[in-house]
């Protein structure tokens, strides 16, 4: 990661990541066996980080309490081992090469359908199938818009004004379609 932050992952040699990792390239190459495979198992780790800030979340909030968990998955995407500079930078690398290798779409794949399916699940709690998986749809997609324009600024991903778009829309959604009348919910 540090190497994708600081040259991007064209440039990004073994040599470079193995003196940045402390460990000689034939050792990357061993255990890994390249550059590719390096990005795929830090990916790994990324997106277990990401399901396990999820998970921690909603641990902690009531079940029947839909608005909370559907913050707590929004919070966990924006979670501080997702928006920190370098792992920012290795997810933009990531979505670019899951594109052309096939092992790091699967991924992509897994990595979008869990997203949707959280949100459907706690969705499907208070309206109709077929609109829960729009309302999830668009939850992902304004995830995804967001946290991608906020890590091509300089400044970042704004967290806190990120969390509160995504929200608002959920409340809105909530309301319109489900006859609920809810609270502001903290970012």
């Amino acid at each position: 990661m540090d190497a994708i932050n600081e040259v991007g992952l064209h440039k990004a040699s073994v040599v470079m990541i193995s003196g940045k990792a402390g460990v000689s390239p034939a050792i990357i190459n061993h255990h890994f066996g390249g550059k590719d495979n390096l990005l795929e198992a830090t990916m790994r780790t990324v997106l277990k980080q990401l399901s396990d800030s999820v998970t921690e979340r909603l641990k902690h909030v009531d079940r029947s309490d839909v608005v909370a968990r559907l913050n707590a998955i929004v919070s966990g995407n924006f979670d501080d081992t997702q928006t920190e500079s370098r792992v920012v930078k290795t997810w933009l690398a990531f979505w670019t090469q899951s594109m052309h290798d096939e092992a790091l779409y699967r991924l992509q794949r897994v990595n979008e359908q869990r997203l949707l399916s959280y949100l459907r699940y706690e969705l499907k709690q208070v309206m109709p199938k077929q609109q829960a998986v729009q309302v999830a749809k668009t939850i992902a997609a304004l995830i995804d818009g967001i946290w991608l324009r906020g890590a091509l600024k300089p400044e970042g991903i704004d967290v806190p004004e990120a969390k509160k778009l995504i929200n608002d829309y959920i409340r809105e959604q909530l309301e319109c379609h489900c006859n609920v009348q809810l609270t502001a919910v903290p970012a």
